[in-house]
């Protein structure tokens, strides 16, 4: 969710896309977003022995907190200023990649807690969040801010809910 409302702030800040934009920022968000997991995932095997008993409440909390911060910075983040670059050139672009899919390492760990496999879920990840910044960069322009908001909440919403569930399913 953080990409596709970064891919529609970054078509608004641009005006009209080029398909090189499009391709250029969903590549690297998705590619980002596969990767964050995966370099989690290997750091969460190597200490899954101290927190095997733990991996539910580390779960939990992880997903708890990502999809809190999703929430509040949607309510109650700051207006961001106008992009005077290409956001999908250069360094912007790699620090926009970094910065949506810092969050997706926390997720890594809490999968190598509950022992999954993370090739797949990588793979998913990455081209959801590709598809999801196609659709945003094509739509931003048209659609304006007014839905980032309420997806980012959406997303911060299911986190919790899949932290609660995965809560709830190993004390019950």
């Amino acid at each position: 969710m953080d990409a596709f409302a970064v891919a529609i702030v970054s078509s608004i800040a641009l005006g009209a896309v080029t398909r090189r934009q499009v391709f250029r920022l969903a590549f690297h968000f998705g590619l980002f977003q596969a990767m964050m997991p995966a370099i989690g995932w290997m750091a969460g095997r190597g200490v899954k022995t101290w927190i095997e008993a733990w991996d539910h409440w580390v779960a939990f909390g992880l997903l708890f907190f990502i999809g809190a911060k999703g929430i509040l910075k949607a309510c109650f983040g700051t207006p961001e200023g106008q992009i005077d670059s290409d956001p999908t050139r250069g360094l912007r672009l790699v620090a926009l990649s970094t910065a949506t899919s810092i969050d997706a390492l926390a997720v890594g760990l809490s999968f190598a807690a509950l022992d999954i496999e993370i090739l797949y879920p990588a793979l998913v990840i990455g081209l959801v969040t590709g598809a999801l910044t196609v659709v945003g960069m094509l739509l931003g322009a048209k659609l304006g801010m007014r839905f980032g908001q309420r997806l980012e909440i959406l997303g911060g919403c299911l986190l919790i809910g899949i932290g609660v569930r995965i809560l709830i399913s190993h004390l019950t």
